[in-house]
């Protein structure tokens, strides 16, 4: 076999594990071990005191309505505190958090997500820190199901489930986040979640990082409280919802925006050094995390490859034939836009949003403010 060929199959092999063998392994492993999600106790005997944290930019359309759902969860009102950190917003954001019975709203320089966050931390009463966004909203015993893995003492950082709202568009992000939950809920149960979200999570206060402003807590947090020393785990009863970007385009624009973030905890904010690692978990963010970062590149070079050892058998013949089968799929899906044209574009575009992330911080560098994504409120 020549190198080309080597370097084919190896590219090929690793795509195929990173978007499908990792969820089998994850499966055999945890019908092996046989135990409930993650071996936790089955909640907390009093309600602890909670500090809901929404930081919030140019979110004036959208932030009554997340306090008043906020206020009204089957938690008890004595010990839920909420707390608004406007950003910088140049609206009636604040003004609306504080009519709509917030607790405490923060009128913030801007200075980004994280430092907003940061300074609702600094203020907060909860023994436990919750945050959402602004858009999603919680079911009504979101919080409690969120808050009771907290009864195992191991336990640093819980996220629950989001469900991606609105599917009249051509984006296909839930087909996706459904397999993504799926893999998250065997990560709990084996060891620890690799990666969260922003629309409902939560830490103990004295498990809370402070990362650099560029770095989001979905990615940053869970490997580096692992590393710590605590678990990170999935409550998958913990639902919110938010409403999903409409268009495919306008989701490659989201991601491409959240991996200008990610490539910094990749590249320089830990992840990649093994110290604190256990042998399960260091292959879970290998192959949950790192492979799926490198998933653009590898597949240019089993593309490449493939053309240049077109010849020497069919085998390469079919795999060239594949990959320029689902880029013109990628190409069609605009002006016809059936549901396996649009599957391809989306992952064809969202695969690629990865490298451009990492074009955008290599080039651009990443600020810290953000801003509200296309059609999600």
């Amino acid at each position: 076999m020549t190198a080309v060929a080597i370097v084919f199959w190896l590219s090929v092999g690793l795509l195929v594990y990173a978007q499908l063998g990792y969820a089998l392994l994850l499966a055999a492993l945890a019908r092996l071990r046989r135990t409930g999600p993650g071996g936790l106790r089955p909640g907390l005997a009093v309600a602890p005191d909670v500090s809901v944290i929404v930081a919030a930019y140019a979110e004036e359309a959208v932030i009554a309505e997340r306090v008043e759902n906020l206020l009204a969860l089957s938690y008890p009102r004595e010990r839920l505190e909420v707390i608004v950190a406007c950003d910088g917003s140049p609206d009636a954001t604040a003004r609306l958090a504080g009519e709509a019975g917030a607790d405490l709203v923060l009128e913030l320089p801007r200075g980004g997500k994280i430092r907003a966050q940061d300074a609702a931390v600094g203020r907060a009463r909860g023994e436990i820190l919750a945050f959402t966004d602004a858009n999603a909203l919680w079911e009504d015993d979101a919080l409690a199901r969120l808050v009771a893995p907290f009864a195992d003492q191991e336990v640093g950082y819980v996220c629950g489930d989001v469900r991606f709202v609105g599917s009249e568009g051509t984006n296909q992000e839930g087909l996706y986040w459904r397999y993504e939950m799926a893999l998250r809920r065997l990560e709990s149960t084996l060891r620890s979640v690799t990666g969260g979200n922003g629309a409902i999570y939560a830490t103990r206060r004295e498990s809370y990082l402070k990362v650099d402003p560029i770095m989001g807590h979905d990615l940053s947090f869970p490997f580096n409280l692992v590393k710590r020393g605590w678990r990170a785990v999935y409550a998958p009863d913990a639902r919110a919802r938010e409403r999903m970007v409409p268009s495919i385009e306008g989701e490659f624009a989201r991601k491409r925006r959240m991996m200008s973030h990610g490539w910094p905890i990749v590249v320089r904010g830990g992840m990649l050094s093994p110290r604190g690692y256990d042998p399960l978990y260091a292959l879970m963010i290998f192959s949950h995390r790192v492979l799926r970062y490198a998933s653009p590149f590898l597949h240019v070079v089993a593309l490449g490859t493939s053309v240049a050892l077109l010849g020497h058998g069919w085998v390469y013949a079919v795999a060239v034939a594949v990959q320029l089968a689902v880029l013109a799929a990628a190409l069609l899906a605009p002006v016809a836009p059936s549901r396996p044209l649009l599957v391809a574009r989306y992952y064809v575009l969202t695969t690629a949003s990865l490298a451009a992330g990492l074009w955008d911080w290599l080039v651009r560098g990443t600020e810290a403010g953000w801003e509200p994504a296309e059609g999600t409120r």
